[in-house]
């Protein structure tokens, strides 16, 4: 799709089959995904599902093992579960959000949570940058400098939805990217929220998953991130 927005044949063999499990499970509610027409742009409203088929599709060309699936359910603007597979890291993350129970989420069969850690300084934040980077402030450079100078560490894994469920799960403290998709953080930011994380827009607002800009964070970190 661009020199630096890979698709393969298995991008699109794997939603084809994703979709139709899903509208086998669930023919009322639609299917998003990520090489099918039209895109997130269409935004149906009510129950929906975003499916990110290969989600680090150049880390999958390359054989870098940071990539996955991504499977998440949206009610209206907010998501409210989710499941990440990394096959080669061994990772199955999966979550759901509950006024109920208060929801869960899960890392391996088992429950996570996010970081303790209080500080920017004794962070590690993970980021991510567009496929293209020609334009600025779009392409994350300058953020990406900032923040590198106040954090203790700044990963770049080229999987979005991975690197915010290691935000779930407690390996990183905080995350945030510009230009990303519905499909990129809907399931992920079920898990963050679930693990008692918080998820806003880059100025701390009210975020909004189809603008495609994000922060996400343990929440003891988040102003901090935001700031920078």
């Amino acid at each position: 799709k661009g020199r630096a927005d890979l698709v393969t044949e298995f991008d699109r063999r794997s939603e084809a089959h994703i979709t139709e499990r899903l509208l086998a499970l669930a023919p009322e509610i639609p299917v998003v995904g990520e090489e099918q027409s039209g895109g997130d742009a269409a935004r149906p409203r009510g129950l929906v599902w975003y499916v990110d088929p290969l989600d680090g599709t150049t880390n999958f060309v390359h054989g870098h093992p940071f990539f996955n699936v991504s499977i998440g359910l949206m009610l209206d603007d907010e998501p409210v579960a989710g499941a990440v597979v990394a096959p080669v890291l061994a990772l199955r993350y999966r979550a759901y959000r509950s006024a109920a129970d208060g929801g869960e989420a899960l890392r391996n069969d088992e429950p996570c949570e996010v970081s303790p850690v209080a500080t920017l300084a004794k962070a590690m934040i993970g980021t991510g940058f567009p496929g293209n980077r020609d334009a600025s402030p779009g392409n994350n450079f300058g953020s990406f400098i900032e923040v590198k100078r106040a954090a203790q560490a700044v990963r770049r894994c080229g999987a979005a939805a991975l690197v915010l469920c290691f935000v779930g799960d407690g390996t990183y403290e905080g995350f945030w990217e510009r230009t990303l998709h519905t499909w990129d953080v809907c399931a992920a930011s079920a898990l963050v929220l679930a693990a008692g994380g918080r998820v806003t827009a880059l100025d701390g607002g009210p975020v909004r998953y189809h603008a495609g800009h994000i922060a996400a964070s343990n929440g003891k970190v988040h102003d901090a991130l935001v700031a920078a």
